[in-house]
């Protein structure tokens, strides 16, 4: 088991596969876009299913897989057959922009990996396109609908940003609210490549239930696992559920229970503070397993003890980096 030096039980890796995404969201990176890492900079399919043994094997029992976008790393699904065979790994998800993700729909579903969040942050084409800077909406859409209706757990994560997409949240949730999914309105983070600098936010986790209670006052609040990110809420008449989570306020430091690797290997305890680690290297040399553990072990038992205090770590250049490269 790992036990971080707060006493919070980390079970929870979140391993990036690629640093690249077919999308250029205007909240991930600048316009014009970012450097890519060379992919012999990157872990291999092999690296990171070693990694995830000796992680599982540390006490980790969910993965999710992230990016970049996961679905632009054409042997993902390789990873994804052989994760499913590894024992006390308990759960297997996903979190994509539903771009890709159509031809491996019936292979994830065979597998039973079928927890699945959707990144989508607009449900009018022009507001998609705006922020994606892509022509994909449809592709999105499809795939979307074809989740929801072949049984898929999906959650919808959509980044509320100011003056671009507010307009968008009551309407997603009265779309959705014949489906069984789960609609979670983030905070916006200033992970961007430097293309935007700020230290407040406008449409904070207050700022949106606010608004959504003015379209739909008759909701309840629902009682969520301790570990959980966001505040839940079903709203009277609707299926599915809605989520805020607090991701600039970080209210939910006190029982993180997460850990994430990047695709070039570093260890991240915080998406706030700075690597505490690289394991490229080390899978790539001798006594792997050991040095792994060792590696982990101090990386965990060095945390900061909330967002805030992370962030003093590097405070002057966090916000050069890009969701893309450090994870989501």
């Amino acid at each position: 088991m790992l036990v971080d030096n707060h006493n919070r039980k980390i079970n929870y890796l979140r391993l990036a596969v690629t640093d690249r995404c077919n999308l250029r969201c205007n909240y991930c990176m600048p316009s014009e876009g970012i450097d890519f890492v060379k992919k012999d900079k990157l872990l291999t399919i092999d690296e990171l299913l070693l990694l995830s043994e000796i992680l599982v094997k540390q006490g980790i029992d969910k993965i999710r897989i992230t990016g970049g976008e996961p679905f632009v790393r054409k042997d993902l699904m390789v990873l994804l057959r052989k994760l499913r065979l590894m024992k006390n790994l308990n759960d297997i998800s996903v979190t994509t922009n539903a771009t890709l993700i159509g031809p491996y729909i019936d292979e994830l579903k065979t597998l039973g990996i079928k927890n699945i969040n959707v990144s989508l942050d607009a449900i009018n084409r022009k507001t998609f396109e705006r922020i994606t800077r892509r022509d994909q909406f449809d592709t999105v859409h499809n795939n979307l609908i074809r989740l929801i209706t072949e049984g898929f757990n999906v959650r919808i994560n959509f980044i509320v940003l100011e003056g671009q997409n507010q307009q968008d949240i009551v309407p997603i949730l009265e779309l959705m609210k014949h489906y069984n999914v789960s609609v979670r309105f983030l905070e916006e983070m200033p992970f961007n490549g430097g293309g935007k600098n700020f230290a407040t936010i406008k449409w904070n986790y207050k700022e949106i239930l606010e608004h959504i209670s003015m379209a739909y006052p008759n909701f309840q609040k629902l009682e969520s696992p301790s570990t959980s990110t966001s505040i839940n809420y079903k709203i009277e008449g609707h299926k599915g559920t809605f989520g805020i989570i607090p991701s600039f306020s970080r209210t939910f430091c006190g029982s993180c229970n997460r850990l994430r690797i990047t695709a070039t290997g570093d260890v991240i305890t915080c998406l706030y503070g700075k690597p505490k680690a690289n394991l490229r290297d080390i899978v790539r040399g001798k006594n792997i397993t050991e040095e792994v553990q060792s590696a982990i072990l101090k990386a965990v038992g060095n945390r900061a003890k909330t967002g805030f205090e992370a962030q003093e770590e590097h405070a002057q250049t966090i916000f050069e980096n890009s969701m893309t490269s450090i994870g989501g």
